[in-house]
């Protein structure tokens, strides 16, 4: 069994515009990335016509760079912008 990367499980404090969505506490970037996934599909965000793309809502426009829509590829390179 492969131990797991401590650098990629490491705790990261969330932006004051990220904490909005996943909290202010300290947390790994895969629990970040799971926390986005829950608030996009409790928000209904995912574009309905195009899966693979993610409408932001007030909350989620600071996180994603100003943009109103991004690619799900693009979540975990703006996420990382966000956490420290």
């Amino acid at each position: 069994m492969a131990k797991a990367n401590a650098k990629f499980m490491a705790p990261l404090a969330p932006s004051d515009e990220l904490a909005k969505v996943v909290g202010a506490a300290p947390l790994p970037r895969t629990e970040a990335i799971k926390k986005i996934w829950d608030y996009i599909k409790k928000e209904g965000l995912q574009d309905k016509t195009n899966r693979r793309m993610i409408n932001a809502d007030e909350t989620l426009k600071p996180v994603f760079g100003g943009k109103s829509q991004i690619s799900m590829f693009e979540l975990a390179g703006l996420l990382g912008k966000h956490l420290k």
